[in-house]
C-alpha cells in the first residue's frame, strides 16, 4: 500500500532536499570526501540502528544497545591489553557474549511476559556496570591489526575515502534488508509487530522469534562496538551514552512505525544519513552550536510521529466500513 511506504518516501525526500540546500550553500558538500566521511562517522550508528529496526518492527524496544557498545569497546581494549589474543579472536568472543546477552533479554521478555522497556532498561544498567567493572579509565588500543584496518580504504574519485567500516555499515544494511524483507524470520517479525495473538494465528513461534530478535540486536550492538573501537582507537565505559535513543530516532525518522509491523531497513539508513548530514552542515557552517543537531533531530522526530499517527487514523478509517459491512 502507498500509505505504508509514505513515511519512507517522505524520509528520502527530506534527505534529498536537505542535501540540495547544503550543496547550494556549500558546494563541497557533494564531494566524495564529505560522502566518505558521512559513511565513516556514522558507521557504528548505522549498524546498531539495523538491529534496532528489527526490534521496533516486532513492536519491541531495546534500550541496552548504547551500553553494549561501550562494554564492547572496553572488552576489546582490556583483552588486547592484558592477553596475547588476536583481535579477530576477541571479536568472536565479544559477539558471542553480546548475542547471548540479547537472547537472554528476549527470553525474559517472553517467558516472564515483561515489557521490553523494563527488561532492556535493566540490560542497559547491567552492560554499563559490566564495562565499569572492567575499567573506569579510557583504554587505548594499540595493535598492528587495528592500524591496518584504520588505514584500509578505497580512494574514490575526488580523493574521498571509502573506509572499511563505512563499507561494513552498508553491508550490514543490505543484510538487514534481506533478513527483514526476504526471509521467513522477517515475515515473523512483521507478524509479531501486528500483535502477538495475530502472529500465533499465522503460525509464528512467538518465543523463538522474540529470542532471535533480541539476539540479533545484541549481535549488531556488539558489531557496532567493534566498529566504534576501530573508529576511536580506544575503549571507554562512558562512551555512547544516549546512543540507544539516537538509534531509535534514526529508525523512526526512517519511516518505521514505533508500534511495529511496518517499516523498511533502507529507511533507517536514510534516517542515519539525514542525522549525519545535519551534523556535517553544522561543521561546515562553523557558527552554529552543536546543540542544533539535537533540535533538528527532535523536530524531525516529532514530524514523523505525527505522520505515523495520521497514517494510523487513515488506515483505521478505511477499515471501519469493512468492519461494519461484516
Amino acid at each position: 500500500m502507498i500509505s505504508r511506504a509514505l513515511p519512507l518516501y517522505v524520509t528520502i525526500a527530506i534527505f534529498l532536499v536537505a542535501y540540495a540546500i547544503c550543496y547550494a550553500q556549500f558546494p563541497a558538500m557533494l564531494s566524495t570526501r564529505v560522502i566518505g566521511n558521512l559513511l565513516t562517522d556514522n558507521a557504528y550508528l548505522g549498524i546498531v540502528a539495523v538491529g534496532m529496526t528489527i526490534v521496533i518492527l516486532s513492536g519491541g524496544i531495546d534500550l541496552s544497545v548504547g551500553s553494549v557498545i561501550a562494554f564492547s569497546g572496553v572488552f576489546i581494549a582490556v583483552l588486547l591489553r592484558d592477553t596475547g589474543l588476536h583481535p579477530i579472536v576477541v571479536f568472536a568472543l565479544l559477539l558471542a557474549v553480546t548475542t547471548t546477552f540479547g537472547a537472554l533479554m528476549g527470553g525474559f521478555i517472553h517467558l516472564l511476559g515483561m515489557p521490553p522497556f523494563i527488561v532492556t532498561l535493566a540490560g542497559m544498567f547491567l552492560a554499563r556496570g559490566a564495562a565499569y567493572m572492567l575499567t573506569i579509565d579510557s583504554v587505548p588500543i594499540r595493535h598492528a591489526f587495528y592500524d591496518a584496518i584504520q588505514s584500509s580504504y578505497y580512494l574514490m574519485p575526488g580523493k574521498g575515502r571509502l573506509t572499511l567500516i563505512g563499507v561494513l555499515m552498508l553491508l550490514s544494511v543490505a543484510a538487514g534488508m534481506l533478513l527483514a524483507h526476504r526471509t521467513r524470520f522477517g515475515a515473523s517479525v512483521f507478524a509479531l509487530g501486528g500483535g502477538e495473538a495475530t502472529a500465533r494465528l499465522m503460525g509464528v513461534e512467538v518465543g523463538r522469534t522474540t529470542v532471535l530478535i533480541y539476539a540479533f540486536s545484541g549481535f549488531m550492538a556488539g558489531l557496532s562496538g567493534i566498529v566504534f573501537s576501530i573508529y576511536t582507537g580506544s575503549g571507554y565505559p562512558l562512551a555512547t551514552v544516549g546512543t540507544e535513543l539516537t538509534a531509535i530516532a534514526a529508525v523512526v525518522i526512517g519511516g518505521t512505525l514505533l508500534t511495529g509491523g511496518s517499516g523498511y531497513v533502507f529507511g533507517t539508513l536514510v534516517g542515519v544519513l539525514t542525522m549525519g548530514l545535519v551534523q556535517t552542515y553544522i561543521v561546515f557552517d562553523g557558527s552554529l552550536s552543536s546543540w542544533w543537531t539535537k533540535i533538528v533531530i527532535g523536530i524531525l522526530l516529532l514530524v514523523f510521529i505525527v505522520l505515523q499517527k495520521l497514517l494510523l487514523r487513515l488506515t483505521q478509517a478505511r477499515l471501519a466500513p469493512l468492519g461494519a459491512a461484516a
